[in-house]
C-alpha cells in the first residue's frame, strides 16, 4: 500500500486552488503514510524455512522495504513542498517531525496491535478506544511509545540524509 500515499502525494502537489480538496488529500495522505514505512517492520518475519534460502527471503524483504520507504520519502518530500505554501518555514521543519511521530504510531498500531488504515471508517470506536488509551495512560505502554520515539528517530535521521545528498535540496529535483 505504499503507493497510496505516493499517489495522493502527486495530487497535492497539482496546484489545485480549492483549499478544501487540497486539505481533504493532506489528511488522507497522512492516514495511509504509515503503509508506506510499514513494510520495514516485515523484516521482523525473516527466518529459515525448508526450500529457499534465508538470504533469498533477506534480500527480497529488503528490497521491498527500501522501495517502500522510497516511495514514502518522495511522498514526505511533496507534503513538506504542500506544508511550505501553506505554512512558515520554521513551522514547516517541526510539523516533518510530527508527521514522522504520527507514522510511526500507525505503524505500532498496524503491526502490534494489527489495526488498518481503513479501519477509520470500519470500526472508529475500537481504533479511537486503543488510540486515546495510549495517550491517556502513556505509562502503562512504555513499549508503544518506546517503538514510535525510537522508529521516529530512525526516519527523522534518514529523512536528514536524504535531505543532504546533493540536488535534493532544489525542491523541483526531487521527481
Amino acid at each position: 500500500m505504499a503507493w497510496l500515499p505516493f499517489a495522493v502525494s502527486f495530487l497535492l502537489s497539482s496546484g489545485d486552488s480549492n483549499k478544501l480538496k487540497q486539505w481533504s488529500l493532506f489528511a488522507l495522505w497522512l492516514l495511509f503514510f504509515p503503509n508506506a514505512i510499514y513494510i520495514i517492520t516485515d523484516l521482523i518475519h525473516l527466518k529459515e524455512t525448508g526450500g529457499v534460502p534465508l538470504w533469498y527471503d533477506a534480500l527480497l524483504l529488503f528490497a521491498a522495504a527500501i522501495t517502500g520507504l522510497i516511495m514514502a520519502f518522495v511522498s514526505l518530500h511533496k507534503a513538506e513542498i504542500f506544508l511550505h505554501g501553506h505554512f512558515k518555514q520554521k513551522l514547516v521543519q517541526p510539523l516533518i517531525v510530527l508527521i514522522l511521530l504520527l507514522g510511526s504510531f500507525g505503524v505500532y498500531l498496524g503491526r502490534f496491535l494489527r489495526w488498518n488504515s481503513w479501519d477509520v471508517l470500519t470500526n472508529p470506536t475500537g481504533l479511537v478506544y486503543q488510540i486515546a488509551h495510549r495517550f491517556i495512560f502513556p505509562f502503562q505502554h512504555t513499549r508503544t511509545w518506546g517503538i514510535t520515539v525510537l522508529l521516529t528517530v530512525f526516519l527523522y535521521l534518514l529523512w536528514l540524509a536524504i535531505k543532504k545528498i546533493p540536488g535534493l535540496n532544489n525542491r523541483a529535483s526531487f521527481i
